[in-house]
């Protein structure tokens, strides 16, 4: 069985036109699958003589450049858009319709091995360090370029999880708070009886402005007094019966089973490093493909539960 040996810190790591449309409903900071996927298919890369496991992924956001514009203070952001170059006839080509966003952001990742030897000298952390490195490069986060990555490091899962939070400063930690959401939810039903989770959401996102005179208001948020709220993408539902391989028409590959689904939303926190003194292992985000609905339906979801 795999045990918990190594963190692998992935420090800065910039990213170029990552996806800032993470679902239907939210936008800026891509979502938390694109940073799973993506060490999830660096895992798949690794090479070497005795198994080892990228597990479970923390998230730190140095910096986030949303690219919108806005001609003045009070109108709508909107994406700033690209078009391609000429085609070679010297016809105009459309504009690409996507939301972008740079990145700065470090990942520290759990690493798990089976043998206990495995990683145990310098030269072989060194060799392991150095190929992470290269594959990450070689690879897309969240649909963006990885650009540059400052350093790559390997701690010990033994060692003072001090050395690990302060190699995060300063940045912003993404984590759960799913109870926060439930209590707005229950501050709404206070209210409202048929308020939903989804109603909650969408009240973090509102500012009430009330009137105290002709020239001055008071502006009041349900997000105040609870930190930096905001809403998440945390996976999908499934919505129709699982297709067999190659029947479903147009679907991306024939080799795979398809599924209708739809987005599973959450809401999140950002968190000063120092503040996860006492539970960083809750800071993990992890796949979690084995819960099931009240009627049935098959979830794929991605939370912060400890292994």
């Amino acid at each position: 069985m795999a045990t918990l040996r190594y963190y692998l810190l992935f420090d800065h790591i910039k990213i170029h036109n990552a996806n800032a449309i993470s679902s239907p409903l939210t936008y800026g900071f891509p979502a938390i699958s694109g940073f799973l996927g993506a060490i999830h298919a660096l895992n798949r890369k690794i090479e070497s003589d005795n198994p080892i496991y990228l597990d479970g992924v923390l998230i730190a956001c140095h910096d986030c450049d949303v690219q919108v514009y806005r001609p003045n203070d009070f109108a709508d952001y909107t994406f700033r858009l690209t078009r391609n170059p000429l085609a070679k006839n010297g016809d105009t080509r459309s504009i690409i319709e996507e939301g972008r966003v740079h990145l700065d952001v470090s990942l520290l990742v759990e690493v798990k091995v089976e043998d206990r030897e495995t990683l145990d000298d310098d030269e072989q952390k060194q060799a392991f360090i150095k190929q992470m490195q290269q594959k990450l490069f070689q690879q897309r986060i969240a649909g963006g370029y990885v650009i540059s990555i400052e350093s790559v490091e390997l701690y010990s899962a033994s060692e003072s999880k001090d050395n690990l939070i302060n190699a995060l400063l300063p940045a912003f930690v993404l984590v759960e708070a799913q109870q926060d959401l439930h209590n707005i939810t229950a501050e709404l039903q206070q209210q409202d009886p048929n308020a939903t989770a989804l109603d909650a959401l969408i009240e973090t996102a509102m500012l009430h402005h009330h009137p105290q005179g002709k020239d001055h208001w008071q502006t009041t948020s349900v997000k105040q007094g609870r930190g930096w709220l905001v809403p998440l993408h945390l996976g999908y539902q499934a919505i129709s019966p699982l297709f067999a391989a190659g029947k479903l028409q147009e679907a991306r590959s024939n080799q795979h089973q398809s599924q209708f689904v739809e987005c599973i939303y959450g809401m999140g926190k950002w968190v000063f490093p120092l503040r996860l003194k006492e539970d960083l292992a809750q800071a993990f985000w992890r796949y979690n493909c084995s819960e099931l609905q009240s009627n049935g339906a098959e979830i794929y979801v991605i939370n912060q539960t400890t292994n």
